[in-house]
């Protein structure tokens, strides 16, 4: 390893990784609520009155729209899952250290996908 190379952030660095993750936390959260809203909304929509035929294939949309909302609920459960932990990362100074080859990860990739443990070598199966 070079004498140079570093091997973690410095602690404004991580302050500046925990600022963007604390944003993308509560966009995903407001997401996330949005869409469990979505699959637990049981209104009705104004259709008592119109064709039996018509009922049957809103219902079929809602049951689709309420399966792909909890499929995105769950994705996005996942997300703020990662999110945290790699909040809990940056107060153990860990955060942004490939978990396979220990070398930093790219800041340039960790503001596009600040919940990685992986760099782009070991994630592509490029690590020694």
């Amino acid at each position: 390893m070079d004498a140079n190379e570093k091997t973690r952030y410095s602690d404004a660095e991580l302050a500046e990784f925990k600022d963007i993750i604390l944003a993308k936390l509560e966009k995903a959260k407001a997401d996330y609520d949005l869409l469990r809203s979505t699959i637990t909304h049981s209104g009705s929509n104004g259709t008592d009155d119109t064709s039996p035929t018509f009922k049957i294939l809103e219902e079929g949309a809602t049951t689709l729209s309420k399966e792909e909302s909890g499929r995105l609920a769950q994705r996005q459960y996942k997300f703020i899952k990662n999110l945290e932990a790699a909040l809990v990362r940056i107060e153990n100074k860990t955060y942004g250290v490939c978990r396979e080859t220990g070398k930093l990860i790219p800041a340039e990739r960790l503001k596009v996908v600040p919940h990685a443990t992986l760099s782009i070598e070991a994630k592509e199966g490029g690590a020694k």
